[in-house]
């Protein structure tokens, strides 16, 4: 498969993946978390498909398209882990996560996913859905929705 291919494999199962964890999680109260914002494609998203919840966003750096800026206040800039203990700190509770973290290194990126999955799971509302492009830990995974290749992208609820 060629890598343009397989890229659009994988945005076509994250698209899929965030309408049907965005449908899952309806009627449930709590935000919503981008983990990793890159250039904004899956934070617009996520403001589209959800557009009456609050949609919280850690970046390392602030680097999107201009249509794709968050507002100030729910854009976290720093380390993933210190984000999220703030997050918690103040109570906020996270309905639907999105995590696309990574090096790019598939060892690196499956052994920070494990790492911070405790984190994740610590802000959480129960019964919330994470949708990831690594595995996580100590959550119970879900199949997800139908047509997306087994492990192309990963669904858990908290």
């Amino acid at each position: 498969m060629s890598r343009l291919d397989s890229m659009l494999r994988r945005f076509t199962a994250q698209r899929d993946g965030l309408n049907w964890a965005a449908a899952e999680i309806a009627g449930v109260a709590g935000d919503v978390l981008d983990m990793g914002l890159g250039n904004g494609r899956t934070y617009d998203h996520l403001r589209e498909i959800l557009p009456d919840r609050r949609v919280w966003v850690i970046d390392r750096v602030l680097q999107c398209h201009p249509s794709c800026v968050p507002p100030e206040a729910d854009f976290l800039q720093g380390e993933a882990v210190p984000m999220l203990e703030r997050l918690k700190s103040e109570g906020h509770k996270i309905v639907l996560a999105h995590y696309d973290f990574g090096f790019g290194v598939k060892e690196q990126d499956v052994a920070e996913a494990a790492a911070m999955s405790p984190v994740i799971a610590s802000v959480m509302a129960k019964g919330g859905i994470v949708v990831s492009g690594q595995p996580l830990v100590g959550f119970e995974e879900l199949k997800g929705p139908e047509g997306i290749p087994e492990g192309r992208y990963l669904f858990y609820r908290a």
